[in-house]
């Protein structure tokens, strides 16, 4: 059974689409949540289903020292693949290296449109409805030096409704990753993604 990290920055709602997906037909075992601050809502998910934290705590190690000393704790505890899922801190070359083609991404976008530095939360959203698109969701990618820039491995469209907001919107696109998310993890812990360049293939079983 391959072990995961799940990395997130607030409430954890997808973090919580991949506990209840594993606890259905377990895939993997979660042996860790990483949590960007203290106090968000994905460590009380965590605590509820018995899964250790690890925290960036910014008034005792910088963004260097949390990636170094979450890397070994990491590697020493057997984890091979990491899912970003809501995770607002840039991922530094060096932590890419340590677990290279071993972490995945889910934006809330249809990349490459609405995404690299800058496009998180209901900042993504916005940017879709004020440019005018007909179409937005969200993508599973392989995690790269070049921000939201990794080979995609699944993508799923919602349509951008005249009347919506990014609140409606983005609550649209949640309900697709939180789908999407889970059957990514899994196909990846199964060994069923293959990665060559940017083209990514699903396996059958």
């Amino acid at each position: 059974m391959k072990k995961i990290a799940v990395f997130a920055s607030g409430g954890g709602t997808d973090f919580q689409s991949v506990i209840d997906a594993n606890e259905r037909e377990r895939f993997c075992e979660i042996e860790y949540l990483v949590a960007s601050k203290p106090e968000i809502g994905a460590l009380e998910r965590a605590k509820k289903h018995g899964i250790k934290t690890l925290v960036f705590d910014k008034t005792s190690e910088n963004k260097e020292e949390f990636y170094a000393r979450i890397a070994k704790t990491l590697k020493e505890s057997g984890v091979e693949y990491i899912v970003l899922a809501g995770w607002l801190l840039v991922v530094p070359t060096s932590f890419i290296k340590e677990f290279e083609n071993g972490i995945i991404n889910i934006h809330p976008s249809l990349i490459p449109a609405f995404c690299g530095m800058g496009y998180y939360g209901l900042k993504v959203h916005t940017a879709a409805i004020e440019y005018g698109v007909k179409l937005s969701g969200a993508t599973v990618h392989f995690v790269e030096a070049d921000v939201d820039g990794g080979a995609i491995i699944m993508q799923r469209s919602v349509p951008v409704l005249d009347d919506d907001t990014p609140e409606s919107l983005q609550a649209r696109i949640l309900k697709e990753e939180h789908v999407m998310l889970p059957e990514c993890v899994k196909l990846l812990c199964e060994g069923r993604i293959e990665k060559e360049g940017r083209k990514v293939s699903i396996l059958s079983k």
